[in-house]
Formats: structure tokens, C-alpha cells, sequence
């Protein structure tokens, strides 16, 4: 392992003079054959105090970013951009159900240490300068197997801690492992403990789990995770408008799941970029179902209710406005009723956000019935889109022949301006020879008479 480290660790864990491990997710996947990169967590356990490693690592050139003595942890960043976290080996007491532990006890035995982590996968140690691993409570073997099982009675860890409910499903996402019945039966009796962790951690842990395909490639990943918040309870604690989906029947001419089990494999079949709100896309019809025994209108709904769970989980701004679109936009055209006209100027109108709502459309067509062949409405779209760059047709304002300057000398009022050139991107939909200049300030022009 020590051949595939970063050279700045290797000198820290020489300059030390107790042994320094990584510990954690590195070693794990590691030992199960996954890469380890820069982009890997690594995490560091030793039974030194946390002043002899900042004085190893200051003298190693080291940037430390942040000390907090109360639980022995540095964060520091080497000379090439590196982050690593180093906790001094402890044992944890918690009030139940809080995710900081109530009381910290320093040790120097590794194995106090290891029982205060989550699944004994995580808690084999690395002895850097030594090059041995170091295994406490068996967590090789389990690695060998691709168990998660906890390093205490289950009922206890997921007690202690509850985002441990979360990482159970993202680990097991990440690296394909499957928990024990009794990691299962754990996570499912605490599953409301969930409630006690702050909603950016929450909404932290979901992304990885969304894209724990990229630790392995392998596309069931996000499904198996997203199946373990579903089984154990956590799903309908976070996304309580989503798990309602769960055995709602769609008709079967079209679907084979039922709602909530759809919108998981839509999730599976779509990229990375567009998962959230591919997870999202069905949110309106459990709403609709109980109010209207249907599911017309859940798109519209389903954008009020993402806005109403992304802005709970204190998603990024930027993330709840493009996923809310994506919601709205999903079904747009579904029966391939739309014609040429409309099409075109929906095809303007939404020109930006075009390449994730036909990621949408696909994903969403092949979790109807897992079928991967292209979605008859992406081959009407794209085929329309085709014809129309053809044509010359202008998708943005800076392909616009006239500019905003040019309608201001019309007389067209300033707060008016981007609006009507917005108009005019629709004017020309249906005809991209309308694009010239004198078209498009004598429609102008007309309009104001």
C-alpha cells in the first residue's frame, strides 16, 4: 500500500516517532482492490497527541488548517493540495442519537480505538512507516467478503450516532458491500435518529451516495444504496414526499414499478449530473394520487414539492433552481402529441437546460421498463433541434441579429429590454430567415403601433 501514498505522508509518518496509520475508507478500499488517489479521504489515527504531529508535521512543510484539541483532531493540507484529517486514538460516549460524542477518553490502545468507529471494515489501521496492517476486530475478513458489519452490537452503533444511517447506505453504494441482517435490523429500529443530524450533512451524504458510481463504475451502485435507505427506513425520514411513492401502482401498459421503486431506477439509469433530479422527477404524484385517486398535473406539483425538500436540506440555490426546472420540464411532449410550432419554441425557451432535461427523458424512459434503446421522444426532439440549426434558427440572444442597444433606440423602456429580445428568440422559432436585422426591429416596431 505504501508504494500507492502520497511522498508527503510517507515523510509525516517518518519524521513521527509513534507509529502514524491511515485508517478508514483508504484502507478499505485498498485492500478491495479500488484505486487510492488524491482524491481519496485519508484519515489518520496514532496514539501520539495531537502537538507531536503538528510539530512532525510543521517541520515536514504541512499547512495545518484547522487543530481542535477537545477530540485530538488536526486537519492539514501538504505542499501539493493533499488533505488529511489525523485523530489522536480515543474511545467516544454520545448522548443518544447526537452526532458529536458527549464525552472523549485518549487512549493509546488501537483497539478502544476501533470500536468507537461504524463497520469493522473501517476499522483497519495502516501502519505507514511499519508497512503492516493492523486489524483489531477483524475487519480483513469482512473487506474479504464485502460485509459491512458493525464494530459493536448494531442497536448500539446506529444509537450512538445517526448519520451512521446514512453512510451505511452510501458506503455500501460506494463500494458494494452488503450489510448483515443485523446491521439491516439496526439501522431499521433507529431509523428516526436521522432527524437529529442537520440537514447539510444529510443533504452531504445523499450526493455521495448519488455518485458512488464513480468509486467503482458499476451501475447498480446508486440503486443499491438508495434500496438500503428505502429498507431500513432512513428514505422515508429524508424525502418523506418520495417514499410515499412506495407501492403506488402505475399503469402497466407503460410501467413496470410501482412510483417509488421507478424513481429509484430512474436515478440508477441517469448520469451523475442530473441524478438528483432524476431521484426527484415523480415527487408530485404521491401528492396527486391521495388528493385526486391520479397523476395529472405531478410534474407541476412535484416542482413545488423538490423546492419545498431541497430547500429543507439547504441544497445550493443553484441546485434546487436547475432540478426544480428539470421536475417541471420531465414530461413535456410524453405522448408525442406536440406540435412542430409549440415544439420549436419549447425547444428556445428551454435551450440551456436542454442537454439535462434529455438525460432526464431518457432515464425516466428507461426505468419505465428497463429498457436502454433511445426514448422515441428524444428521437422526435433531437430530430426537430437538427432541423432547426439547420435553418438557422437562433438559440441564444447573442446570436440575435439586433442587440439590446438596438431597442433602446426604438424606444423600447430598459426593463423591458431583455424581455422582448427573449420575444424575439421565439419570433424567429419557426423560421430562422426572420434573423436579420430589418425583420426583427419591423416586428418590433409593429408591435409597438
Amino acid at each position: 500500500m505504501k508504494a500507492s501514498l502520497p511522498k508527503h505522508l510517507i515523510a509525516l509518518a517518518e519524521a513521527c516517532d509513534l507509529p502514524l496509520c491511515l485508517v478508514g475508507g483508504s484502507v478499505r478500499d485498498f485492500l478491495c482492490g479500488l484505486p487510492v488517489t488524491s482524491r481519496t479521504d485519508f484519515d489518520l489515527a496514532s496514539p501520539m497527541p495531537e502537538s507531536a504531529l503538528l510539530a512532525a508535521a510543521e517541520a515536514c512543510g504541512f499547512t495545518v488548517r484547522s487543530v481542535y484539541r477537545n477530540t485530538g483532531t488536526v486537519k492539514l493540507c501538504d505542499e501539493a493540495g493533499i488533505g488529511y484529517e489525523f485523530t489522536r486514538f480515543r474511545s467516544d460516549k454520545y448522548v443518544r442519537g447526537m452526532h458529536s460524542p458527549a464525552e472523549i477518553t485518549f487512549t493509546e490502545d488501537i483497539g478502544t480505538d476501533a470500536r468507537r468507529r461504524d463497520f469493522r471494515a473501517n476499522a483497519v489501521y495502516y501502519d505507514i512507516k511499519a508497512e503492516r496492517f493492523l486489524d483489531p476486530l477483524g475487519g480483513i475478513a469482512d473487506i474479504r467478503e464485502r460485509t459491512l458489519r458493525t464494530v459493536a452490537p448494531a442497536s448500539k452503533v446506529f444509537g450512538e450516532d445517526g448519520l451512521r444511517l446514512m453512510r451505511l447506505a452510501r458506503i455500501a453504494a460506494q463500494t458494494g458491500f452488503s450489510p448483515d441482517r443485523e446491521c439491516l435490523d439496526g439501522a431499521k429500529e433507529h431509523c428516526a435518529l436521522i432527524r437529529d443530524i442537520v440537514p447539510e450533512r444529510i443533504f452531504a451524504e445523499l450526493m455521495l451516495l448519488l455518485h458512488a458510481d464513480e468509486r467503482r463504475g458499476d451501475g447498480t451502485d446508486v440503486y443499491r444504496g438508495l434500496a438500503i435507505l428505502r429498507d431500513t427506513g432512513v428514505l422515508g425520514e429524508i424525502l418523506p414526499e418520495l417514499a410515499r411513492g412506495d407501492g403506488l401502482p402505475q399503469r402497466p401498459l407503460f410501467h413496470d414499478h410501482d412510483v417509488l421503486e421507478h424513481s429509484l431506477r430512474c436515478a440508477m439509469y441517469a448520469p451523475a449530473e442530473v441524478r438528483l433530479a432524476a431521484l426527484l422527477h415523480d415527487v408530485g404524484k404521491p401528492f396527486c394520487y391521495f388528493r385526486d385517486g391520479n397523476y395529472h398535473g405531478h410534474p407541476e406539483e412535484g416542482e413545488r414539492i423538490a423546492r419545498e425538500i431541497l430547500t429543507r436540506l439547504r441544497a445550493p440555490k443553484k441546485t434546487v433552481s436547475e432540478v426544480c426546472a428539470l421536475v417541471r420540464l420531465h414530461m413535456r411532449d410524453y405522448d408525442l402529441g406536440m406540435r412542430e410550432g409549440k415544439l420549436r419554441r419549447e425547444l428556445v425557451r428551454n435551450y440551456s437546460l436542454l442537454p439535462k432535461l434529455f438525460l432526464i427523458k431518457q432515464a425516466d424512459y428507461s426505468a419505465c421498463k428497463d429498457d436502454l434503446s433511445e426514448a422515441p421522444v428524444l428521437k422526435k426532439w433531437n430530430a426537430v433541434l437538427a432541423k432547426m440549426k439547420s435553418e438557422g434558427v437562433p438559440f441564444t440572444l447573442s446570436e440575435l441579429a439586433v442587440r439590446g442597444d438596438d431597442l433602446l433606440a426604438l424606444g423600447v423602456p430598459p426593463r423591458q429590454v431583455h424581455e422582448t429580445l427573449g420575444d424575439l428568440l421565439l419570433f424567429c422559432a419557426g423560421d430562422g430567415r426572420l434573423n436579420t436585422r430589418e425583420r426583427l426591429l419591423a416586428h418590433i416596431a409593429a408591435g409597438r403601433n
